[in-house]
């Protein structure tokens, strides 16, 4: 099969851009997915940090302020975890695919028994203290794709052993409201559960893939632009010259000396090809007059040769 230089420069030009798009997509659909999880993690720090702060602002200024009021009635308020639960469980509200939790192994609170996956990531911390966090990634039963952070939790503030070590030492109120069975047992300094919060990474992993087509579909354009100036320039700047030059060579070849003079403007080597090619003509021209010459001189000579 007859190959034209046009189709030999565009079946290289096409391989070379499906091997660049392909690895450009790839590098791309890397960065935007990890710039996705970086976004999806950030919206996770935003929260639990929301959630720290609640909780320190409940163990420095309300707890203190409720401390008299436990002895007549237990009020979950004072409980810093409880404050920070209620107070995004109110944000939740707004942002339903946000989710945080405060969960114990025995919490005192059944609400705060972690789930199956929970209790693992729990375990998980207990038996490597030395992790400050956990992130990954599940499916929830609903099927969305969700980033969730761990962090362990800890008794740290030897005052919260008054309520957690044993029953008898709990007060009553607290006992009355939850009962003896839960919550206690406590080690100070160990892992007893984690706070979890869960952020949605459907969205902006959906964003991403469509600012990836955006960019596909934005290459292709330009490549495809590329590919047609160039055809262009190619068949102006050496094509159509080629051709030209082509053209001339078969009328040489066929004894049609008397031709135009090819163009030799630019300065190239297609100009310079066709310099030399008009050199060739003219000497062959030259040639052939000289041998006519020559003709004609012997036909003068001969009719006196004895």
């Amino acid at each position: 099969m007859k190959l034209t230089l046009a189709i030999k420069f565009n079946l290289v030009f096409i391989t070379i851009f499906a091997i660049g798009l392909v690895a450009a997509g790839i590098v791309a659909d890397r960065v935007l997915q990890e710039q996705a999880l970086a976004e999806t993690r950030h919206d996770a720090d935003v929260l639990i940090s929301a959630a720290g702060a609640m909780q320190n602002y409940t163990a420095q200024h309300i707890t203190p302020l409720l401390s008299n009021q436990i002895k007549y009635s237990f009020v979950p308020e004072s409980v810093p975890a409880f404050s920070a639960i209620e107070m995004l469980q109110t944000l939740q509200s707004a942002f339903p695919n946000f989710s945080y939790r405060s969960t114990m192994v025995n919490p005192t609170n059944p609400r705060d028994r972690p789930s199956d996956w929970e209790a693992e990531v729990i375990a998980h911390l207990h038996d490597h203290p030395e992790l400050k966090e956990i992130t990954g990634q599940r499916r929830t039963p609903g099927g969305d794709h969700v980033l969730f952070l761990a962090r362990p939790s800890r008794i740290t503030d030897s005052s919260c052993m008054q309520c957690h070590s044993t029953p008898s030492n709990a007060p009553s109120t607290m006992i009355d409201k939850y009962g003896p069975a839960n919550g206690f047992g406590w080690t100070m300094n160990e892992v007893i559960g984690a706070e979890f919060v869960s952020v949605p990474a459907s969205e902006p992993i959906a964003r991403s893939r469509a600012v990836w087509r955006s960019f596909m579909i934005a290459l292709s354009i330009v490549f495809a632009v590329v590919l047609i100036v160039l055809n262009v320039m190619v068949h102006l700047l050496v094509t159509r010259r080629l051709q030209a030059l082509s053209r001339a060579a078969d009328e040489v070849s066929l004894g049609k000396l008397d031709g135009a003079a090819l163009p030799t403007r630019g300065g190239d080597e297609v100009a310079s090809l066709a310099v030399s090619f008009n050199r060739l003509r003219t000497s062959l021209v030259t040639a052939f007059d000289i041998l006519d010459e020559d003709r004609e001189a012997a036909t003068v000579v001969d009719p006196l040769t004895p």
